[in-house]
């Protein structure tokens, strides 16, 4: 029972929370002009699988460690990311559900997407499933200490209470220069 009610709250953080809120801001990216020669040694001094291609500010493709195997096949480590790298890229906004992006991973395949704003069009960041798996934990955690708070504040008497956005609303009457009980109220 309490695993269903882990997944619940999982199910529910996916509907509340965009790619944003998740993302990766801090975007590694290549230029087309870039070596693959270079982009071998960025792949492993910063184990990640891929990275976005700009020039001048623009998204203008994607290259994966698929790409990368398949020109280290070829023999062709001196050729630009251009000749490489894939032109036709999936992007996420970021305002969409997590869930879509969870959808989208699921039904692509893909390592990762980058983020645009949907506004602008330019890139904002980048998301992959370890991003969201992170910012899940995160706002999980967060969410816990925030029970936890609540539940010292009130004494333990609001356990039963199953909403993460309950309100309570306290009343005190205070006698105007009653100095003997104005502390009560606070």
């Amino acid at each position: 029972m309490a695993e269903e009610k882990g997944l619940t709250k999982v199910q529910e953080l996916i509907y509340e929370m965009n790619v944003a809120q998740v993302m990766t801001t801090d975007v590694i990216t290549v230029s087309p002009s870039d070596l693959m020669s270079n982009l071998q040694r960025l792949l492993r001094d910063k184990r990640i699988s891929g990275v976005p291609v700009v020039e001048k500010g623009e998204l203008v493709g994607v290259v994966s460690i698929e790409d990368f195997i398949r020109c280290l096949a070829d023999g062709k480590m001196d050729n630009p990311v251009r000749e490489w790298m894939s032109r036709e890229v999936k992007t996420l906004y970021d305002s969409d559900p997590l869930v879509h992006a969870v959808d989208e991973f699921d039904r692509l395949g893909y390592g990762r997407f980058p983020v645009v704003d949907r506004q602008t069009g330019k890139m904002v960041g980048i998301i992959t499933k370890g991003d969201i798996v992170k910012g899940l934990l995160r706002r999980m955690e967060i969410n816990h200490h925030k029970k936890e708070k609540l539940s010292c504040l009130t004494g333990h008497s609001l356990e039963d209470v199953l909403s993460d956005n309950a309100t309570i609303i306290f009343h005190y009457n205070v006698i105007g220069k009653d100095f003997n009980r104005a502390g009560e109220a606070s």
